[in-house]
């Protein structure tokens, strides 16, 4: 029975995620040759492509290797993780570039300072990667190595959110991140009510995207910050 309900649960987040995801780049990428850009988008990039396929991929593993679970075909799902930590490897490399590039081209959001806000997206890499090396090590503990996979891809559910066309997002991170935390929560009552107890996976891999979120805007007001900033911009450009 709990095995059921891990599978039914795990598969109905990595939906949300999905659906997540879908409604935040619609606009931008995955919808954006039939809907309004928001102002300012500027052309899209080979990079810019080769990210948006690799994060989409990413979520598309998610999704069949939830599913092969379920379905009980672990042997595919064995086979899938080498599959599965080279495109995590990937977007750690591309995402990073990605959030370079975008200084140096003055793609960043209004509102907040270009190289600051620089730190937003490599912290986020910082953490999905830090997420999926322990979900890999973890492979043969289903119940932590599932629940860190699925933290890791909520570390950076922040882009897709930040995108939502939601009047109250365009106060910066602190709103975006406030939303990114609630999918948290989920996972913190169904280890509660599955187990009694909030599951050390979900504990450690919460708090440190919640801890990385104000420390991440902390760090990028300083002026080490600030010069490596500029710094990474200039060999961008």
């Amino acid at each position: 029975m709990a095995a059921r309900a891990e599978r039914w649960f795990f598969g109905v987040m990595a939906a949300l995620v999905a659906v997540t995801v879908f409604v935040g780049f619609s606009r931008t990428f995955y919808l954006a040759a039939w809907l309004e850009a928001p102002p300012g988008l500027q052309p899209m990039t080979p990079l810019v492509l080769l990210h948006g396929l690799l994060f989409s991929g990413w979520i598309a593993l998610l999704l069949g290797q939830t599913g092969l679970v379920a379905a009980g075909r672990t042997d595919i799902h064995r086979r899938l993780g080498a599959a599965t930590a080279g495109v995590a490897v990937l977007m750690v490399i591309v995402g990073t570039m990605t959030a370079v590039y975008a200084l140096a081209r003055g793609s960043t959001p209004p509102g907040i300072e270009p190289r600051r806000f620089l730190a937003v997206p490599l912290f986020d890499m910082v953490v999905f990667g830090a997420l999926v090396f322990a979900g890999i090590r973890k492979r043969r503990d289903p119940p932590t190595h599932k629940r860190l996979m699925l933290l890791a891809t909520i570390a950076i559910l922040s882009a897709a959110i930040a995108r939502w066309p939601l009047a109250f997002l365009k106060a910066g991170p602190p709103a975006f991140f406030g939303i990114n935390d609630l999918y948290l929560l989920p996972l913190v009552g169904f280890d509660l009510a599955t187990r009694g107890r909030v599951h050390r996976a979900t504990l450690a891999g919460g708090l440190l995207i919640v801890i990385s979120q104000p420390l991440r805007l902390l760090v990028s007001g300083t002026e080490p910050w600030l010069r490596f900033a500029d710094l990474a911009a200039s060999l961008a450009r």
